[in-house]
């Protein structure tokens, strides 16, 4: 298999509102360095990419309003490596418009599609089974998902039920039983409990022609829409072609486009310390904490009787925090959000909720 067959996409067009109120619509959390490890998301998503395909093999796919930041963010990409939507339609759109410009390019792209904003601890074993799946993928018509052995009941994943009795082992391929796509909390205790589902972690191994094929079968408008004219990629009229066809199409995401319907899906057990990073929840089961079990940021933040809270205040505001658990407060650019942990995944209702209010 030829290393120059791989190619990564990277979505990064996202607003990320659930990391508000840093993350906001110009300024959105793949662009942060929410670890404060002087990176952004975006930045180790890349720089974990290309140890798997070639620097000139990676497409940003994001929106037209955020090419500067990528272009500042990530400045040893081409011109033609950085895609443009210009508006937001979800996953899919975003897959057929990278699969069909890679495909015009390389009839044999193996492609690795991730999204920007995931956390990857073990970047050697993330290699290793990402290798794993390029092989099955570049060999079979299978569409491979990595998929995260779960530690709770979370309605925020998508599940998917594997074949195989008992647990695999990491690295391990099994063909796919059913994908759901964000169930709700009853449903997601009865998958814990059951053992044989996983996360679906977002990150997609395929063939470029094997996607394409499956958009075909199952989204035929979209597949018409980015593939009417193979031709016209790489050339001065794909801008306006792509616009037309994001203007047009539906907007769906790849699971409920392609995989819930799809029969030829295969899902790899990763095991490389992953987080999607889509809350603050998330990220604060990745920060230190103190012997409290709080983390904190912010050099003039006192924290008295709290446990378990993440706190993330600017360093000239002064602060004292008493008797809170379980709480997040985060203050950026006179925006602050007191919210608890266990309703987290509410704060896009609260959003909204407000934006219509004011």
């Amino acid at each position: 298999m030829m290393r120059e067959n791989n190619y990564a996409v990277i979505m990064a067009g996202g607003v990320g509102s659930r990391f508000w109120p840093m993350s906001v619509e110009d300024l959105p959390k793949q662009f942060l360095d929410v670890l404060g490890i002087g990176k952004t998301l975006i930045q180790l998503t890349y720089e974990r990419l290309c140890n798997v395909v070639p620097d000139e093999n990676i497409y940003i796919v994001t929106n037209e309003h955020y090419v500067e930041l990528v272009k500042t963010q990530l400045p040893a990409l081409k011109p033609n490596q950085i895609l443009t939507e210009p508006e937001r339609k979800n996953t899919a759109p975003c897959i057929a418009y990278a699969a069909a410009k890679i495909y015009s390019i390389n009839h044999d792209a193996n492609l690795i599609v991730a999204p920007s904003d995931h956390l990857i601890l073990k970047e050697e074993k993330f290699k290793r089974i990402i290798n794993t799946a390029i092989t099955r993928a570049s060999k079979e018509d299978r569409i491979l998902t990595l998929g995260i052995k779960p530690t709770r009941p979370d309605t925020g994943y998508g599940y998917i039920q594997f074949h195989q009795d008992g647990d695999l082992l990491p690295g391990q391929i099994s063909k796919v039983k059913q994908f759901t796509e964000k169930p709700n909390r009853e449903m997601a205790e009865i998958f814990l409990k059951s053992g044989d589902y996983y996360w679906n972690s977002g990150i997609f191994i395929w063939r470029a022609k094997t996607i394409l094929k499956a958009l075909r079968k199952f989204k035929p408008e979209l597949y018409e829409l980015f593939c009417d004219d193979f031709s016209i990629y790489n050339t001065p009229g794909e801008y306006e072609y792509v616009n037309t066809a994001f203007r047009r199409c539906e907007s769906i995401s790849i699971d409920f486009a392609i995989m819930e319907n799809a029969k030829n899906v295969d899902v790899v057990l990763a095991d490389f310390d992953w987080s999607d990073l889509g809350t603050w929840g998330s990220l604060f089961d990745h920060l230190d904490k103190d012997v409290n079990g709080n983390s904190i940021k912010g050099k003039n933040t006192h924290v008295f009787n709290s446990y378990n809270c993440l706190i993330n205040l600017p360093n000239e505001k002064l602060a004292i925090i008493q008797g809170l658990n379980n709480q997040i407060v985060v203050e950026s650019d006179n925006r602050l959000l007191i919210l608890d942990k266990r309703d987290e995944q509410n704060l896009k209702t609260y959003l909204k909720a407000v934006k219509e209010k004011n």
